[in-house]
Parts: structure tokens; sequence; C-alpha cells
């Protein structure tokens, strides 16, 4: 598996705290076959989480040498989960926020109870600029738990879907994973990821299987957790049934 969505870089977010943590996680992110990860910090913008482009290279570049010496076979890059807001192009232009890899790849953030009112315009204004917005989690989104078919206008603009694996284990509720396969189904997810924090689960294994139930395609379940992590490093366009 390889993961676009983690909080695993230390003293920064709500994830790890310190470097010991950071190291603990990727161990067990080894160990459970992980090749390689995207480090995404929250950026909320007027927060405590709110660390700029410079600041995060320097605890990243920290990071990546402790895991050399300690020998961990894994692959980091860096990215940023970002909370939206109507500003996300002028923090773009100076360097506060970061796409995926330095790619044209964003990770977006939306609130999980009442959607802004414009939402819509915000993501439209990046796929203009050449982003193309992967919305984090989007079954964790009231609006999209109670009206699922809505997520339908941000795939019709050109973004993308990344759920958390977790919710298909119940670990944000019922309607959560309720929603998450809904859009399984339908083919709208483009990614499934770890969204971890302090806790880490990559039993592989286990969600092969569970997906297997589901979606029925082996090469969908190949796309999901490892090939089209591979298109976003090679900035490679996405074509998804709408």
């Amino acid at each position: 598996m390889k993961d676009i969505h983690t909080h695993i870089l230390f003293g920064i977010d709500d994830g790890c705290s310190d470097l010991e943590e950071s190291i603990k996680m990727i161990k067990t992110a080894q160990n459970q076959g992980i090749t390689d990860m995207i480090l995404t910090p929250h950026y909320i913008e007027n927060s405590i989480y709110d660390y700029n482009n410079k600041k995060k290279k320097e605890i990243f570049d920290r990071l990546v040498e402790e895991v050399k010496k300690e020998k961990i076979e894994i692959n980091l890059f860096l990215g940023n989960e970002v909370y939206i807001t109507e500003n996300c192009m002028e923090l773009l232009k100076k360097q506060e926020i970061t796409t995926l890899n330095n790619t044209k790849y964003i990770l977006i953030e939306f609130p999980l109870g009442n959607m802004f009112y414009n939402t819509k315009e915000i993501i439209f204004q990046l796929v203009r600029a050449g982003y193309i917005p992967i919305i984090a989690h989007p079954e964790r989104y009231r609006i999209f738990k109670r009206h699922p078919e809505h997520i339908k206008d941000y795939l019709g603009m050109g973004a993308l879907l990344q759920g958390n694996y977790q919710s298909l284990y119940g670990k944000y509720g019922k309607e959560a994973k309720k929603t998450l396969i809904y859009y399984l189904k339908k083919g709208w997810i483009t990614f499934l990821a770890s969204d971890c924090h302090h806790e880490i689960n990559f039993d592989t294994k286990k969600l092969r299987k569970k997906l297997k139930s589901l979606v029925k395609s082996d090469s969908m379940i190949e796309d999901l957790l490892q090939n089209n992590f591979d298109k976003i490093m090679h900035e490679e366009d996405f074509s998804i049934t709408r």
C-alpha cells in the first residue's frame, strides 16, 4: 500500500507529538507493507496549525534523516491537508501551503458540519488555476452523509476523492461507513488512505479482503491502494467515472 494522507510529521498538528512517535509509526507502517507515504499535516488558516512551507520542510528533512539512520525502507514525501479557505490561491503563492510532493494535486479538507457557502467556487478556482483538488474523507462530512449524490457537483468540476479506509470498519460511525461503501461501488473513490494520527493499523491483507467483497475488481483495488498514488507522483491525469 501507498498512503497519500497521514499526520506523521511531528510537532506540527494534532498528529505525532515528537520525533520518537513519528519513527515508531513509520516502522509500524513498514512492517505492515507500506512502501510510500505522503506526510500531510493540517493547515488551518489563522490557527496554531499554520506552519509555512519553510518550517514544514525543516521538520521533514530532520525526519527523513532519522529514517535513514534507522534504516527504515520507506519513501516519504511532503504535502498538506488544507482546510478549505477562500485564500487557497494566495496561500499557494506565498508558499504557506504545499501540494502533494509539489505536484498539481492538493489535498483539501471540508468542514465536518455545515459547508461553507462558497465551497464550490473555491474548488473551481483551484481547478481553473491548474490544480486538481483531492477531497479528503468525503464520507465524514454531514452534507454527503445525508445526501451522498451531492458529491457529483465536485466530481463534475474535476475534483478527486480520498476515502479513509478505517471508515469501512466503523471508526467514524455507521453513516460514514455506508457513504464510503456507496462511493466505492459507484467508482467515485480514487484513493484509500489511513489519515493516521497517533495510532496506525495498516492491516493490508484484511483491507484487501474487505475491498474484494465490495468492488469485485482486483485492478480497482490496486488502483485505490497503489497505482493512483504513482499517478500523483508522475502528475498523470485520471479517467474517473462520474
